[in-house]
């Protein structure tokens, strides 16, 4: 039996991949959220729940990969972190959870999934203020930076926080009262630590932008990642404040979680509206790489990934406000922006797929010893 394969893939494993279960989480939820009628309805939960089930496959593949590599392999773990790049994607690992958690609750909602998923929430919470804290003192005190190499990759790590704070408030609706209160005003807490957070590290993405204009077109889709904060941050305002005001009826703060609800609705707005400018922006960036880099096209790596989770949180972000707005417009956005997800996720994920063949292939060749082929050119860094 060829081992090399297995042994490639957790020596190579890296947690970027993560990525991948972020992007599918995020169009299985957007599939389920779609505001579709009759047939077209009932396929595409369907389909989003079929969705969400590889996404839950990946995610334990890919935990399994890198606990795998990290027992095996002492010095793994602070080789990543002293990686500018690479630390970064631990961020992943909890907002890649995210979507799993939500799906149990979303497609199933059954007392044994809702308490698996109460248990999951913890600790998915726990690690995302973990590596919010643990990955930017890494970036401060041990890793090279220069303003001209600063992506939105910086990003990754401090927005787990919110992202945990959105799925508490999918949570929250089917547990006990007290516990509904302890975890939306949590849900608070962790959007605290993470949006203010955000917002200063898009200040210093657009000066670096305006200072050294666009980086490397292998770090292309990196413009695509400042949707993520913005529409994770709308979304939790939205659905925490309704989350919170039904939790906390006829408690001591009911007056104040009503309040939290409506003008969490004036702060989504505003949030949106902020969005729809760094929306614009990645499209032109994008098209810009794509006409300088005509024959080329954008180098493949699984960065691409960063298409999907952004966008899939500010087309959730613009499906909620189109619900509790009544704003038809917006239901018509949402749609549209649901569509391009959706089809960024079938191409990312078919380039994925045939690339990951192709470095397979490679491995099995009696010729090739490249312990960590696997990761080569795929992965971002």
């Amino acid at each position: 039996m060829n081992l090399r394969l297995p042994q490639a893939a957790v020596r190579g494993f890296t947690p970027n991949w993560f990525a991948v279960t972020m992007g599918t989480g995020a169009a299985a939820l957007v599939l389920a959220a779609l505001p579709l009628h009759g047939r077209a309805a009932e396929l595409a939960h369907a389909a989003a729940q079929g969705l969400w089930a590889l996404d839950a496959v990946l995610f334990a593949v890919f935990l399994g990969l890198l606990l795998a590599r990290l027992a095996s392999d002492r010095g793994a773990l602070r080789e990543l972190l002293e990686h500018p790049l690479q630390s970064l994607f631990f961020g992943a690992l909890p907002m890649g959870l995210v979507p799993v958690i939500n799906g149990l609750v979303i497609f199933n909602g059954g007392p044994w999934a809702v308490s698996l998923a109460l248990a999951l929430w913890i600790a998915d919470a726990a690690l995302s203020v973990l590596v919010a804290v643990a990955v930017p003192y890494w970036v401060i005190t041990r890793q090279d930076h220069r303003l001209e190499r600063v992506t939105a990759a910086l990003l990754l790590p401090v927005v787990a926080p919110e992202v945990a704070a959105s799925s508490a408030a999918v949570l929250a609706p089917h547990l006990p009262a007290v516990t509904a209160q302890w975890v939306t005003g949590a849900g608070y807490v962790l959007w605290g630590i993470s949006v203010p957070l955000a917002f200063s590290l898009l200040t210093l993405v657009l000066i670096r932008l305006i200072l050294h204009k666009l980086p490397a077109r292998e770090l292309g889709v990196t413009s695509w990642l400042t949707l993520g904060p913005i529409g994770t941050g709308a979304l939790g305002l939205l659905t925490l404040g309704e989350a919170a005001a039904h939790a906390f009826a006829g408690a001591p703060l009911a007056e104040a979680m009503g309040a939290a609800r409506d003008l969490g609705i004036v702060g989504a707005l505003l949030l949106w509206g902020a969005g729809l400018w760094w929306l614009a922006g990645a499209l032109m960036f994008t098209r810009h790489y794509l006409r300088e880099g005509l024959r080329e096209g954008l180098p493949f790596n699984l960065g691409w990934w960063g298409f999907t989770f952004p966008l899939g949180v500010y087309t959730l972000a613009t499906l909620k406000l189109a619900q509790v707005t009544g704003f038809g417009a917006l239901s018509d956005l949402g749609l549209a922006l649901g569509a391009l997800l959706l089809a960024l996720w079938a191409l990312v994920a078919l380039r994925t797929a045939l690339d990951l063949a192709r470095k397979a292939a490679r491995l099995r060749s009696p010729s090739r010893t490249d312990a960590v082929a696997l990761s080569g050119p795929a992965a971002l860094g």
